[in-house]
């Protein structure tokens, strides 16, 4: 008896097959998603476009009221900010049919937690760059990146890249120094967030009013080695803070997510500077970017968050795997966070 040739087949239940894939991956992107979760964040999903308009207004300020007189009008002076959805981004394995056969589920696992992984932290290695940026900072060359960032140690110096630099370690007095800095910019304490690499956090464990039972009431701090939060800004600890590279011979600097020395006469950083990191064999030093910010201060707009598509490749008897996002990063407010730079 013929049966037709509408079978349901691995390929005409991809979807079904796919939403386990989808979930998995979810997950772990946003469990390993740090900064992202951390700003403001605005769904694109589902419009045209490449471009999204925020509009940013400015405090207003009351004006006295006199007897007979009409009430004073508030000048209207929102602004906008413009975030280009330009960052489209995939993750993608193909499966085997005879791997699938004979390896152990974890090889599944491994992948979809590793694709999860690998999105959140372009993500979150975006919105770190943008820290470059606040108060009025630039990225136009690479001798004065990071410059309107201040040093760890006191928290007002303002870091300069020329050799060898001149980053220190976080202090008590240099923490509170930057929270007060973004206090006087009107910024609520209460909501900031303090961002910083796994050295800093060391760092801190070794200075006793943020860990010891004394200064923490019940010591958590120290049975945990979890800092929780100081002066009530909470930390939190990324790999993903950016490495500032400080050639010795030209005193530029090159900005990558990794400790490795640049290498190359025209070495192109994360921002697309070039640096020669070739002639006269220059040393590098090499600092660490950290965050204080308050949620406004940046945006995360979504156009499209984590999908995940499976589909049967017979001419490779295996399975296609692919997680991708589209989104894109912009400062909102330039006065509401701070980059403070710290020894490697």
């Amino acid at each position: 008896m013929a049966l037709g040739s509408n079978h349901a087949t691995i390929t005409t239940a991809a979807n079904f097959i796919a939403e386990q894939w989808s979930d998995e991956v979810i997950a772990a992107y946003k469990q390993k998603l740090v900064l992202g979760n951390l700003v403001t964040k605005v769904s694109f999903k589902g419009k045209k476009g490449d471009t999204l308009h925020l509009p940013v207004p400015a405090r207003g300020d009351a004006s006295a009221k006199a007897a007979n007189t009409q009430v004073t009008i508030v000048a209207d002076t929102a602004g906008v900010v413009d975030v280009a959805i330009n960052k489209h981004f995939e993750y993608s394995k193909l499966y085997e049919d005879i791997a699938e056969m004979q390896a152990l589920a974890s090889m599944r696992k491994f992948y979809t937690d590793d694709g999860g992984y690998a999105l959140a932290k372009r993500v979150d290695k975006d919105l770190h760059l943008l820290g470059a940026g606040f108060n009025a900072g630039s990225i136009a060359g690479a001798t004065n990146l990071y410059e309107t960032a201040v040093i760890g140690g006191d928290g007002s110096t303002a870091f300069s890249g020329a050799t060898p630099g001149n980053g220190t370690a976080l202090t008590d007095a240099g923490i509170r120094k930057v929270i007060q800095t973004l206090e006087d910019n009107d910024i609520d304490s209460s909501e900031l967030k303090f961002v910083i690499p796994p050295v800093e956090a060391n760092v801190l464990r070794g200075i006793a009013r943020f860990t010891e039972q004394a200064f923490r009431g019940d010591g958590s701090a120290l049975k945990t080695g979890m800092l929780g939060n100081l002066y009530g800004v909470e930390v939190f600890t990324s790999t993903n803070c950016p490495w500032i590279h400080v050639n010795s011979v030209t005193s530029t600097q090159s900005v990558t997510f990794s400790s490795t020395k640049p290498t190359g006469a025209a070495f192109a950083d994360e921002f697309g500077l070039t640096v020669d990191w070739n002639t006269s064999s220059p040393t590098d030093t090499k600092y660490r970017a950290c965050l204080m910010l308050h949620k406004d201060a940046m945006v995360l707009a979504e156009q499209q968050s984590i999908r995940t598509q499976s589909q049967y490749k017979q001419e490779y008897l295996g399975t296609l795997v692919t997680s991708d996002c589209v989104y894109g990063v912009k400062e909102l407010r330039d006065y509401a966070a701070m980059a403070v730079i710290v020894p490697a």
